[in-house]
This record gives structure tokens, C-alpha cells and sequence, in this order.
């Protein structure tokens, strides 16, 4: 089969596309012929050997898959051979082929296709998982959310409306900001014109933010935090901005508000019961339209590392996608 291979740490150029054997499976997995895998920043990440995991060389990036199950362990339940499904992985998506613990995949809805569903699950998953059990976010609560028109970023837009917060978006173009205008942001803020912090005080009538949504790090993080209210919550869910920003302590304390983190990864594997709760909630959210996931561009196997590269660069708006041949 043919797959990505990372045998060396560093940028995408030194990816390789080549020739490897199949995976055997164990009796709990399942092994999946990928239809589609989604790149996400930790794939950016991974390969350089910066992710908060490090797997051992060789190994194939990508975590966010989309295919058909074409052989199954003795031991999996609820599965056969021919069915279509969702998976989430450490790494090893970029290939035709992988093997699968059958608890880290669900069944892809029908009217998904292979494309939308490898993008769906780890965007949504994660904004969901923070913005209802991390934040709890309540209604007419105002949430600010940095780099919001990346993957992660859109997702929140989209679900905290459907939950009835007004939504400040932040990007750094205006082509990105009028986009999460699309997707149902209420205020936009270009955060490399304006001041962060007194913007979003100024549209919040100097009371702060609820929420602030944080993929981006850097900077970003101190500014946003400065604007956060009173009994606020600070999600820290990324670090695309490269930098991992150092917070002064005393602003919790000042401020009465909360830094919370999010890592869905970890808590999907922790609690899978909870997990495949809000992934049926999602999908409902999905059928009833509330959710519109958007595919900015599609790349073939082989161009995976021209893929990574657009994601470094920072030019993606929504979601792209590994397609299979």
C-alpha cells in the first residue's frame, strides 16, 4: 500500500511518499481502507517531534479518517467487514490503509461522504468538548474566539450559536473574518489591526469576555486574557501561533477567572461513553443543518506535504482533506 512516511524529524519536505507493507491487526482493532484523512495542526506538529506525543520512526501522520472496514479482529463488536466508518488515530492516517482499536471508530452517517466525515470529527469534537463540558457555556454568554476561521475555530462558531452565545470572532484577514461572518459570528475583530484587548472590551461594554476560545497562543493569549470578565473562562486549546504562551499568574486571581485546558484526544480515550454522546449530538446538530462544515481544498496522497505546508502557512479556512485514489 502506499503511504506517507516520516523517518526523519522535521518540515514536510522531508516526507516521504512510498511503498509499505499492510498492517496486521490485533484481535481488537479493525483494519480500515481510508477514503479520506483531514490535516489538522498537530499533524504539522507530529512530524517535527513538537506534539505533546512523540511515536517512534518510522511513522505516517494523520489522526482524522474516514473509510470502509476491510478485515476485523475476533474480538470487535458491532462491526463488520464492508461498513462504513469515522476514526480517530495518534497517527497513521496518510496511507491507504490502518489498523484501528474498533472503540476509536464510529459509524459514518449515510448522508456524510468520506471527504466531510474525515474533516468533522476532531474539529467538532474538540469545539464541543470545550465549549460544553470544559466551558459550559451558557446562553447569551459571550464567547471570543481566536483564529476563527480555521478548522477548530469555525467549529466553535457554528456550535456556540446553536447553544445561544453571542459570538466574537478574531482572524487575521478580512477575507477570513468575513467567512465566520458566514458561519454566524455576531462581531469581528482583525487582531493584527486592532487591539485585542480593548476591542473586546469595547464590545462588550468593559465587562469582558465569558469565554475566549484559544487555538492560537502566542501573543494572543495575554491580550485575550486581559479582556476576560469576571468568573470568566480562558480555554486553552492550541498553539498554532508556535509560540506557548507564559501567563502572569496574578491575572486569574484579579480577575476571579478560570484558565481550563482542553486536549479532546485524551478525554476521548478516557471517557468514551461521554464522547460518543456528544458525537451523537453533533450528528443530530449535522442533520438538522446547524452545522455546515466547510472544505477549503482537497490534496491527493502524494501531495500530503503540500498540504502541511498550507497548514503551517497559515492559509487554510476551514478544513482540508487527504483524498485516496
Amino acid at each position: 500500500m502506499k503511504a506517507i512516511i516520516c523517518d526523519q524529524l522535521g518540515g514536510p519536505e522531508l516526507l516521504q511518499y512510498l511503498d509499505i507493507e499492510s498492517p496486521t491487526i490485533k484481535a481488537n482493532e479493525v483494519k480500515v481502507k481510508i477514503k479520506a484523512c483531514s490535516v489538522n495542526f498537530p499533524d504539522t506538529l507530529i512530524i517535527q517531534g513538537k506534539y505533546q506525543f512523540k511515536p517512534d520512526l518510522p511513522f505516517s501522520p494523520g489522526s482524522d479518517i474516514a473509510g470502509t472496514i476491510m478485515e476485523i479482529g475476533d474480538q470487535v463488536k458491532g462491526y463488520k467487514v464492508g461498513d462504513d466508518i469515522i476514526g480517530f488515530i495518534p497517527f497513521g492516517g496518510f496511507a491507504e490503509e490502518v489498523a484501528v482499536h474498533y472503540k476509536s471508530i464510529f459509524p459514518k452517517p449515510p448522508q456524510m461522504d468520506f471527504d466531510l466525515a474525515s474533516s468533522f470529527m476532531l474539529a467538532y469534537g474538540t469545539s464541543f468538548h470545550a465549549l460544553k463540558d470544559r466551558a459550559q457555556l451558557q446562553k447569551d454568554e459571550t464567547l471570543v474566539i481566536l483564529g476563527a476561521s480555521g478548522g477548530v475555530g469555525l467549529a466553535a462558531v457554528e456550535i456556540a450559536k446553536t447553544m445561544g452565545a453571542r459570538v466574537i470572532a478574531c482572524a487575521s484577514n478580512q477575507e477570513k473574518l468575513d467567512m465566520c461572518k458566514k458561519h454566524g459570528a455576531d462581531e469581528l475583530i482583525n487582531y493584527t489591526k486592532e487591539n485585542l484587548k480593548a476591542r473586546i472590551k469595547e464590545l462588550t461594554n468593559g465587562n469582558g469576555a465569558d469565554v475566549i476560545f484559544d487555538p492560537v497562543g502566542g501573543d494572543y493569549t495575554e491580550q485575550a486574557l486581559r479582556a476576560c470578565g469576571w468568573n470568566g473562562r480562558l480555554l486553552v486549546v492550541g498553539f498554532t501561533a508556535g509560540e506557548i504562551p507564559k501567563i502572569p499568574i496574578n491575572l486569574p486571581l484579579l480577575k476571579g477567572c478560570s484558565i481550563i485546558g482542553v486536549f479532546w484526544g485524551s478525554f476521548a480515550q478516557r471517557n468514551p461513553s461521554l464522547n460518543m454522546k456528544n458525537s451523537m449530538e453533533l450528528f443530530q446538530m449535522l442533520q438538522r443543518g446547524e452545522l455546515k462544515p466547510r472544505i477549503d481544498k482537497r490534496f491527493k496522497l502524494e501531495d500530503a506535504p503540500e498540504a502541511l505546508s498550507y497548514m503551517m502557512d497559515r492559509k487554510v479556512k476551514g478544513k482540508i482533506v487527504i483524498t485516496m485514489n
